[in-house]
């Protein structure tokens, strides 16, 4: 019954590790494993500058005094989390230029950094803000990149990660996913004071902005392609479990799927057009997709087993879930038009939760090795699986945009906290609420 429960994903383990306290959203991110050598890079504190000021403007007209964030410091946290680089801390640079005439290369090669970052916050007015850097190469000595940018006050933190994205691309080859979010459920709380949350973050944890809160259970969170909506299933009326979606600004939501029995596990298809659930409103649990226009509903499986916790591919013609119709969970995979499943995975006697990267190659799952629980991943095209982590109870894989990182949900203790792995298994991060416990993640799609 326990494997039941572990796969309809109804009622999850996590919900017996919940602590009594507040919950503050906030994910602290802490690199546990970085790589071996990571690149040195220095980040300069960029330059303030105001233009001149007219004594005669009003003081709520004036220019802020000092920068109202530190655009060095959200790139070089950026680049730091990674694991992949190792920024020089400003404390021990021996010069900070903002342009080019002003750097003595020499300087940056004692501290072997091989790559230099310099830029401007420039306040224009009216709340306005142009930001200019440039990465150098600093063994060249030759420039590699430069932008300016615009933006107003609200919006400094995004264009810092939109110049770490510029950088991470430009130094890796790989495009970067720093402007992207997160999406994540805490708990706290026990008996009636429970409570639960769906929360979006930025990628590095700052920002948190609550989506639902509710005294049941909120499972399966999903980004539309566009990142404007989230499809996620809750128990809020009474136990009884409804598939919603709603849209992140407006906070606006309908009700998608509310059949009796499970309404769960709704995936998003490419085009945003559809929803692939698990519905057992015939009886037993298995695929369907619904048409969020004219919300008809296509069952794709009819087995006796239990079919769930489907998930498509970036092409749209296939989709991969959770059956154990082989007598134990393993991946199948079904056309998306309709068809005959197929079994995707047989390495190991449990391997559930799919989650397919953005260039469809790979596959992350929920693993079994040794009586423990992991998350994995497999080349669909080899059918090769690497086992990344060595938790043992790891849930909810979910691949960043770029597919350099996977995100999930672990358990330390009897506390649940989200981790990340890179798909090499070589950086490892940990993400932490101050109180309670974290975990349903999801990445977002890179902004439009």
């Amino acid at each position: 019954m326990c494997k039941i429960k572990l796969l309809i994903n109804t009622v999850s383990g996590f919900y017996l590790l919940l602590l009594a306290g507040t919950v503050h959203a906030v994910l602290n991110i802490e690199i546990t494993q970085g790589v071996e050598g990571a690149l040195p890079v220095s980040i300069v504190p960029f330059a303030w500058e105001v233009p001149p000021q007219n004594p005669q403007m009003p003081a709520s007209l004036a220019a802020p005094k000092t920068a109202p964030v530190d655009m060095a410091a959200i790139i070089s946290a950026d680049l730091a989390r990674t694991g992949r680089f190792d920024p020089l801390p400003p404390k021990d640079m021996l010069a900070r230029p903002n342009a080019d005439s002003q750097i003595n290369f020499s300087n940056w090669r004692i501290f072997q950094s091989e790559n230099l970052v310099v830029g401007t916050l420039q306040y224009m007015g009216a709340d306005r803000y142009k930001i200019r850097f440039r990465l150098f190469d600093v063994f060249k000595g030759k420039q590699l990149e430069g932008f300016s940018l615009s933006a107003s006050g609200n919006n400094l933190r995004r264009v810092a990660h939109q110049v770490s994205d510029i950088i991470y691309e430009k130094l890796t080859g790989e495009r970067g996913a720093f402007t992207t979010s997160v999406a994540y459920v805490t708990a706290a709380g026990v008996g009636n004071a429970r409570r639960y949350s769906l929360w979006i973050a930025d990628a590095d944890g700052y920002g948190p902005q609550s989506m639902m809160r509710s005294r049941e259970p909120i499972l399966s969170p999903s980004w539309s392609p566009d990142g404007t909506r989230i499809a996620y299933s809750s128990l809020e009326d009474n136990g009884h479990q409804i598939v919603f979606v709603q849209n992140r600004a407006s906070g606006h939501r309908d009700k998608v799927s509310s059949h009796k029995g499970i309404n769960g596990a709704p995936s998003w298809s490419p085009d945003g057009k559809s929803l692939a659930v698990t519905l057992s409103k015939d009886g037993n649990p298995e695929i369907y997709v619904i048409d969020l226009t004219s919300k008809k509903q296509r069952r794709l499986t009819r087995h006796w087993a239990i079919d769930t916790e489907p998930t498509w591919t970036p092409d749209g013609k296939t989709i991969i879930f959770t059956s154990d119709r082989g007598g134990r969970p393993q991946l199948y995979q079904v056309p998306s038009n309709g068809g005959k499943a197929k079994r995707l995975t047989f390495e190991g006697k449990y391997n559930a939760k799919a989650s397919v990267s953005q260039d469809g190659k790979s596959v992350a799952m929920i693993h079994r090795v040794d009586g423990k629980y992991r998350v994995a991943v497999m080349d669909l095209k080899s059918g090769n699986l690497r086992v990344l982590t060595d938790g043992s109870l790891d849930e909810s894989p979910s691949f960043a945009p770029n597919g350099g990182m996977i995100i999930y949900a672990a358990s330390v203790g009897r506390r649940g906290i989200l981790k990340a792995v890179s798909v090499d298994g070589n950086i490892h991060q940990r993400l932490t609420v101050p109180e309670g416990d974290v975990r349903e993640p999801a990445w977002s799609p890179f902004p439009e």
